[in-house]
């Protein structure tokens, strides 16, 4: 965070920091260029909060973030659980299927999953789909369902 000076649109570097013992702090901070200073008043809330999340108000720039790199520099795959799951076995979900069964109830959503999965395994099919669904209804008695 840093504050900016309206009228000169220079940035205005801390100045003082007073913590009068009260649970409080000031900071007050100057323009360079035209030496208006603005001073920022915390309470013993915010106080505390800024202690607490370690912050060091008009000290030091923050460190870089843990693993922030390989974080950016890491390129998701939207198929990764979907290739994880062929190789494991079990049947897919296409999207229009995973889309029919976000409609079910969520109290019995896991248990509709579980059923649909179990019959397209003890049918040898690879891919659930609205089709699959349908044909696991008809043949297990859940139309009225």
């Amino acid at each position: 965070m840093k504050f900016l000076c309206v009228d000169c649109d220079e940035q205005m570097p801390l100045e003082e920091r007073r913590e009068p013992g009260d649970g409080t702090f000031a900071a007050s901070f100057r323009c360079p260029r035209c030496d208006r200073s603005v001073v920022m008043l915390a309470n013993p809330a915010e106080t505390r909060l800024v202690g607490a999340l370690g912050v060091k108000i008009g000290g030091r720039e923050l460190d870089a973030a843990p693993m922030e790199l390989v974080r950016g520099n890491i390129v998701g795959r939207t198929d990764a659980f979907t290739e994880a799951e062929r190789r494991s076995g079990r049947p897919v979900w296409t999207a229009d299927a995973e889309g029919r069964l976000a409609r079910v109830p969520n109290f019995v959503h896991g248990m509709v999953k579980k059923i649909y999965t179990e019959y397209a395994v003890e049918h040898d099919i690879t891919e659930i789909t609205p089709e699959v669904m349908d044909q696991a209804r008809s043949e297990l008695g859940l139309e009225g369902m």
